[in-house]
């Protein structure tokens, strides 16, 4: 039997075994809550947070791990096929997206146009908000930029997308996911606007971060990305590219070099040095771990507010 088959056939039994212990003849957990499988940490934060007390979530991609590159096992593969309802962003993370399609057609739920995701998912560190029309229509087509909740509006308006596909599984408790989106949204707005007022008077425009997660940040509260590796974190940038981004970083008078919590800082940490820039931590906030600036998002999120402001010079 090939290797392929094998992971195929343990996955069958995982999802047999799922099957075996929760089945009850009706869907849902045993206690009556919506069983939600969410592919990442802000999509399980979401869920969390608007389903309160009537949903079970279980994140796929568990803390410490980079979402970008998870794989998901037998047992994984059986909490998609049996849960009430998937919550994930196609094209983000291959894997779940295969799980989906194979396990999950009729229980998925992708946010990715809640999100309205128009920026370019650039491999090359280059921002490509700003660019003319003519330009954006060149990229038609290309994958875009998946990091969304790092702009709480977007983040909000996923946030009320998941609350009506809750309301449409379990419509005895609409109201309640509907009056929980109110306040997921009220408590965005809110975060959006201490970054507004924090950023508004920034002197350093430039963000030099170290992977392509903050786009939507850069365009929400007027800084343009310049990253070390584009949308995978993981990669590995050219000795030519990191010449240009250094002669880059002199010319723009950035000052700080912003390195993150789930990838080596090691590359970052170089760039710094080199420039006489200063090395600060920017969390994409893929997952919350131990490292983690704060216990959840806008914890995490308050505390890159603060990173910036110092970082960019704010006044």
């Amino acid at each position: 039997m090939t290797p392929r088959l094998l992971g195929l056939s343990a996955a069958a039994i995982a999802i047999a075994m799922v099957s075996a212990c929760g089945s009850a003849g009706e869907s849902g957990a045993s206690d009556g809550k919506v069983t939600v499988a969410a592919a990442f940490y802000p999509l399980e934060y979401a869920v969390s947070q608007i389903g309160g007390d009537h949903v079970a979530v279980q994140a796929l991609t568990k803390p410490g791990a980079e979402p970008h590159d998870l794989e998901l096992n037998p047992k994984q593969v059986g909490e998609v096929a049996q849960a009430d309802l998937v919550v994930y962003e196609k094209g983000f993370q291959p894997a779940v997206d295969d799980a989906v399609k194979g396990e999950a057609a009729d229980s998925a739920f992708d946010v990715s146009p809640a999100a309205r995701l128009d920026l370019l998912a650039t491999e090359d560190g280059h921002d490509h908000a700003g660019e003319s029309q003519e330009e954006h229509s060149a990229h038609e087509g290309e994958a875009k930029d998946p990091h969304f909740w790092l702009d709480p509006l977007r983040y909000a308006d996923v946030g009320d997308a998941i609350a009506a596909e809750l309301g449409k599984r379990d419509s005895a408790n609409a109201a309640a996911y509907t009056a929980n989106a109110e306040k997921f949204r009220a408590q965005m707005v809110s975060l959006d606007g201490e970054f507004r007022t924090g950023l508004k008077t920034c002197k350093v425009k430039d963000l030099v971060t170290s992977h392509a997660a903050f786009g939507y940040l850069s365009e929400a509260y007027g800084f343009t990305q310049e990253s070390i590796t584009g949308l995978t974190p993981d990669s590995e940038p050219s000795p030519s590219a990191l010449a240009d981004l250094a002669a880059h970083i002199r010319e723009s008078g950035a000052t700080t070099v912003y390195a993150e919590t789930l990838v080596s800082e090691d590359v970052a940490k170089t760039l710094a040095r080199e420039t006489g820039a200063t090395l600060a931590v920017l969390d994409p906030i893929e997952g919350i771990t131990t490292k983690s600036a704060g216990q959840d998002y806008p914890s995490v999120m308050r505390a890159n507010l603060a990173t910036l402001e110092a970082g960019q010079e704010c006044s």
